[in-house]
């Protein structure tokens, strides 16, 4: 090591002694992380992946035996990204937690309640309901359903077989922001019943709302989305021939007091990918967790080929390209997005691939 240089640069000691110096004050030198700061475009750690529901449903069914209701607050297997660290705070992207919960019959999940925004999407199964601030939402396949931040919500299945459903939460987002809370079954007030479809009648009668009820509000106040509606929506859309260039018939679940998303961190969209086309690719900031409710398909994610079916889920990292493609028949994708937030904080970018579709790798 020089102690002097005749050039009057510091030496390799004033240098030891200097980054010493700031490491010891715990400081950092900008200017040698910058680019990890500052990278050119978005560099999540999370990367494309599916879970393949005939690899998954053998597990999920072992969890209904393995893993009663008393051993935890619920019965849930989390989608963890093989790009993110596979331990206690495991996720999907690096902002979405996905999963699927599993419900046997007779059984009931205790309510409790969190800061985190969740919801739920039906896949299969009859006789389930989840409870909300004690109205009672009885559900089935392809019912969307809500219980938002610092709600009071438990999950019940009165009928004869299994019910299984994806698990949608921002939980990540809220667990990084430092502004996580819970509340467990213990220390739930006594539940106030309300009338069983009370939000439906106030708010799902389209462009209209009860005249004492003010718009606005953070999260939707319809907490159940029914997929009979849903699917009416989708035909109306499609035989209009209207249609996203990149998401075919796509549609947003809305809060029907504003019309924006259902919760400020985190948006849900319903999908009808028709059979014989080919949506362009796309690439936006903001990730997303994907669930195939119906059909058959295929996605391309940064030049990758992901094929799936019904009951398959998988994630789109933020600034991915990607694509989707329905097989021989139609296909629909329920999905979950984190887009509310990077267009609150002016972080939304979209662009669209010039060619039209991906080279697959």
């Amino acid at each position: 090591m020089n102690d002097a240089r005749e050039d009057g640069m510091p030496t390799d000691a004033e240098l030891a002694d200097f980054y010493g110096g700031m490491e010891r004050a715990r400081l950092i030198p900008l200017w040698k992380v910058y680019k990890d700061h500052v990278p050119r475009a978005p560099s999540p750690r999370a990367v494309p992946h599916l879970w393949r529901f005939k690899e998954v449903l053998p597990l999920v069914r072992a969890s209904g035996v393995l893993a009663p209701l008393t051993e935890g607050e619920r019965r849930v297997l989390g989608f963890a990204n093989p790009g993110l660290p596979y331990d206690g705070l495991a996720a999907t992207t690096d902002t979405l937690w996905g999963a699927l919960q599993y419900i046997l019959p007779g059984e009931k999940a205790r309510a409790h309640r969190h800061a985190a925004a969740a919801i739920r999407f039906i896949l299969e199964g009859e006789g389930a309901s989840t409870t909300v601030e004690g109205e009672r939402c009885a559900v089935g396949p392809g019912d969307f359903v809500l219980t938002p931040p610092w709600a009071w919500h438990d999950h019940e299945n009165t009928g004869s077989a299994p019910v299984i459903w994806m698990d949608g939460l921002d939980i990540i987002m809220v667990r990084e922001l430092r502004g996580s809370f819970f509340e467990g079954a213990g220390e739930a007030p006594p539940a106030e019943p309300k009338p069983e479809g009370g939000s439906a009648a106030r708010w799902a009668g389209g462009a209209l709302r009860p005249a004492w009820e003010k718009p606005g509000g953070k999260y939707s106040p319809l907490l159940l989305y029914k997929w009979e509606k849903t699917e009416q929506a989708l035909r109306r859309l499609a035989a209009s021939g209207q249609a996203c260039p990149f998401d075919d018939v796509a549609m947003d679940f809305t809060h029907p007091g504003t019309g924006g998303p259902v919760y400020p961190t985190m948006s849900c969209r319903i999908q009808l990918l028709r059979a014989g086309q080919r949506p362009r690719a796309h690439r936006h900031t903001g990730s997303a967790v994907y669930l195939c409710f119906r059909g058959r398909g295929h996605s391309v994610i940064e030049g990758r080929r992901f094929g799936w079916e019904r009951g398959d889920a998988f994630c789109v990292p933020s600034w991915a390209w990607h694509e989707h493609a329905a097989g021989e028949e139609e296909a629909i994708l329920f999905s979950i997005n984190d887009l509310p937030v990077m267009e609150a904080l002016g972080l939304y970018r979209e662009e669209g691939l010039t060619e039209g579709n991906q080279k697959v790798k």
